[in-house]
């Protein structure tokens, strides 16, 4: 029964879990970071190589990005290993006995095969299937935490992929325990995980180049489960965002604030010794006080700026996470006339802070 149990939660897992990156959203975003890519190992270990825009986008521009190698690899029971894809035919690549096991493909060049004059997916199907040692079987089942995998992400400088969503938690510690830089999409929701949150307040971790307002669509393969169709695919908005830890300048550049404090406009929490700032546009520039704003202040966190103290998600009180003194006596909540004003990052304006 158990085994039972433990089979039916990782289908449900992987159904949910079941999101695939559109190429156009990994080049808008992605364009942002081409001076940390030269002369980089790039691993993408969450991707299967024959579906993965993230290994389209990395391989048709491996010249042009100055890549130094390309990683990818994908795990058992994926909703696509073993299938005939949509940018090749495995079956032409490998041995048809062998299209039902995981694959890592490593890249080290791509020829201009067809001499076209521009490197294209003909010219990367012909690498992989007449190259040396660039496609090979997994041994075990291509989970991104097995020893196997892990040693791959040794050898890589940077990782770069669509994580499983159920699982951000531990892909995260993964990338933090080796000391790797990541451009990476979880859940909004991530925000407030503990381990998330920690690297975020300590300035190791930030949101990518896109807004967290755009709306994300994802493809989803074999599904009546989506909210528009694009070209005849169909796709499903999630709340995600791009994470990172590689510095671009949108991380450097501050909130251009304007209001000015007034306690009319903004009430303390009944709770804690801080304003509530219900937008982040409105954040006072004249208050050198603990501010609670919306955990779209992120979005916009310049650390040079601002300081941030802690996070207030739950009724349960934690002085590690919160960062500031409860006031309360139950509701760790930050409440204004004992309504809930939902999850708040408190923050000080470090500049203000430094003037005295």
């Amino acid at each position: 029964m158990a085994s039972k149990n433990k089979n039916l939660h990782r289908a449900k897992r992987a159904k949910s879990d079941e999101f695939y990156t559109q190429l156009s959203d990994i080049e808008a975003e992605l364009r942002h970071y081409r001076n940390h890519f030269r002369d980089k190992v790039i691993f993408c270990n969450a991707d299967d190589p024959y579906e993965s825009n993230f290994f389209k986008y990395f391989a048709l521009n491996f010249n042009f990005l100055g890549l130094k190698k390309l990683i990818t690899t994908c795990y058992a029971g994926s909703p696509v290993a073993g299938q005939q894809l949509s940018l090749f035919d495995v079956t032409t690549i490998a041995p048809q006995s062998d299209n039902k096991r995981p694959y890592k493909v490593e890249i080290t060049h791509v020829p201009d095969a067809d001499k076209s004059g521009a490197v294209d997916l003909t010219d990367v199907q012909h690498l992989l299937k007449y190259g040396q040692n660039t496609l090979s079987l997994l041994s075990g089942d291509g989970d991104f935490r097995s020893q196997e995998c892990v040693e791959l992400l040794k050898q890589s400088d940077i990782v770069c992929t669509n994580p499983p969503f159920s699982l951000f938690r531990e892909f995260v510690d993964l990338l933090v325990e080796h000391n790797k830089k990541f451009i990476i999409i979880g859940n909004k929701n991530a925000i407030a995980y503990k381990n998330v949150f920690a690297l975020i307040k300590n300035g190791k971790m930030f949101v990518g180049f896109r807004p967290m307002s755009t709306l994300f669509y994802f493809v989803v393969p074999n599904t009546e489960d989506f909210d528009m169709t694009r070209e005849g695919v169909p796709l499903k908005s999630v709340p995600a965002i791009w994470f990172t830890n590689l510095d671009i300048p949108k991380h450097h550049e501050d909130i251009i604030l304007y209001r000015k404090y007034d306690p009319a406009t903004y009430p303390t929490y009944d709770n804690y010794d801080a304003i509530e700032v219900s937008k982040v546009a409105d954040i006072p520039m004249d208050y050198a006080g603990v501010m609670g704003v919306p955990i779209t202040f992120v979005d916009k966190y310049n650390p040079n700026q601002f300081e941030v103290l802690g996070i207030c998600s739950s009724a349960r009180y934690n002085a590690q996470s919160v960062g500031i003194p409860f006031l309360g006596q139950k509701d760790a909540r930050p409440l204004i006339n004992n309504k809930n004003t939902y999850a708040r990052i408190f923050i000080r304006n470090r500049r203000l802070q430094e003037r005295g």
